[in-house]
């Protein structure tokens, strides 16, 4: 999936291939949680939901609404009105926040809830549990702030991604992680994240902006399509792999996760 903010940029990445076109609301606490942060804060705004939703005719439409808040029943039902396919829950802290949103969302759209608090990992059992959640989404931001680690992909070397994977999986409850840069860019390389989704059984991952050439190498004249052409190909053939190479993908990002720390 992509985050998009208007019609023409959905538009573009449906015709990209792209599954999910990401509209995200979330904006209570985002800031103070991630200041001084290079990352996505969006400043959009319910009313644009119904001109992203004409264009976005073959891939799905998916709304982070905020957090549970007073207010969260009235955006739920303009989300779900407005023509949202999924609604994400951010910033769970248990499964009463979960039961919660269920229960506003009363099944007129699928519900993906985000796991990144430590609380809601430490509480994960019982997120699962509850009737009425399709699918999970590991925010790796947020979840190692909350933590208190210093690179967001120290969850991913340091084996906690795969305990939320091992849930989730013996649950029969889809999820996924995290975000990946374009092929051949990114600080922990793509190639090596990919492994991971695949081997954990991982169904989704956010596309970055890099994919959208707003940073990173060559950032001029990306083509989106042609990025995301690259990502299933290179999809397929991990797909092969064996559990040496696997294995060997795990030892990659272990060393590399380690330099990036040493240079921080």
């Amino acid at each position: 999936m992509i985050l998009a903010a208007d019609p023409k940029s959905a538009q573009e990445a449906q015709e990209a291939g792209v599954d999910r076109i990401f509209y995200d609301l979330e904006y209570i606490g985002k800031a103070e949680r991630q200041r001084g942060r290079d990352t996505v804060k969006s400043m959009n705004r319910i009313e644009d939901i119904p001109a992203v939703r004409k264009v976005v005719t073959t891939s799905e439409l998916l709304v982070r609404t905020n957090p549970i808040h007073a207010y969260s029943q009235s955006e739920i039902d303009r989300a779900i009105e407005f023509g949202a396919d999924i609604l994400m829950l951010p910033m769970a802290m248990d499964h009463h926040d979960v039961e919660q949103y269920v229960s506003m969302v009363k099944g007129r759209a699928r519900t993906c809830i985000m796991v990144e608090t430590a609380a809601a990992m430490a509480r994960l059992d019982k997120i699962l549990a509850v009737p009425g959640v399709d699918e999970i989404f590991v925010g790796l931001n947020d979840l190692h702030i909350s933590m208190g680690l210093t690179f967001m992909f120290e969850l991913l070397s340091g084996g906690l991604v795969e305990y939320i994977a091992q849930k989730c999986n013996r649950a029969g409850m889809p999820f996924g992680f995290g975000g990946i840069a374009r092929i051949g860019d990114g600080e922990l390389p793509s190639d090596y994240i990919l492994g991971e989704h695949v081997r954990l059984g991982s169904q989704s991952v956010i596309l970055s902006r890099t994919f959208k050439g707003e940073v990173g190498t060559a950032s001029k004249n990306v083509s989106l399509k042609g990025e995301v052409d690259k990502v299933r190909m290179r999809m397929q053939e991990i797909e092969k792999w064996d559990d040496n190479d696997f294995t060997m993908n795990r030892q990659r990002i272990a060393v590399a996760v380690d330099n990036i720390l040493s240079r921080k």
